[in-house]
């Protein structure tokens, strides 16, 4: 299980929201809808809009990278360069979320669950100034899931993904 995962049930408020795009929630497999690669709870939409009005179009990365780890980091979307290898999960309110190619080999069959929580020290992301950060949680998705994600495909890769997707940035 990747680093962040969560089992069973959850104390956190409110059931996670879908995020819908061009890889969540389309398509069927034997009548098996598409799952989506990621959803973010009530809180982390609620952030997510409250940053998206103080900084313009945002984008969210998870990179498995040293400093924050597994952290979900949200930057200006004019900010962060996409590699040509980054995998696209998902979107929220046009919001690209991203996963570096290397850690996606580790997150393909796990429904990533965005969430807020308090402190966390210091981060390049845009909520840490706020105090707040972004966490991520993850649980496995079932066989069913995962053979419906295997007969639609790999997920897009690259800044084209978001392009071909017809995000505007806003």
């Amino acid at each position: 299980m990747p680093p962040g995962a969560a089992s069973g049930d959850s104390d956190r408020p409110g059931p996670p929201q879908a995020v819908p795009g061009p890889v969540a929630g389309h398509g069927s497999v034997t009548g098996s809808a598409v799952p989506a690669r990621v959803v973010f709870t009530p809180a982390a939409n609620a952030l997510l809009r409250r940053l998206r009005e103080a900084f313009g179009p945002l984008i969210f990365h998870l990179s498995g990278g040293c400093c924050e780890g597994t952290a979900p980091m949200c930057f200006r979307r004019s900010d962060f360069r996409v590699g040509p290898g980054d995998v696209l999960l998902g979107l929220l309110d046009g919001s690209p979320f991203y996963v570096g190619a290397a850690q996606f080999r580790y997150w393909a069959y796990c429904q990533v669950t965005v969430d807020v929580t308090t402190g966390g020290g210091d981060s390049f992301s845009l909520e840490a100034a706020d105090g707040v950060r972004f966490t991520a949680h993850a649980r496995l998705f079932t066989d069913r899931e995962a053979a419906a994600l295997d007969a639609a495909g790999p997920p897009p890769t690259g800044p084209e993904a978001v392009q071909a997707a017809g995000v505007a940035d806003r």
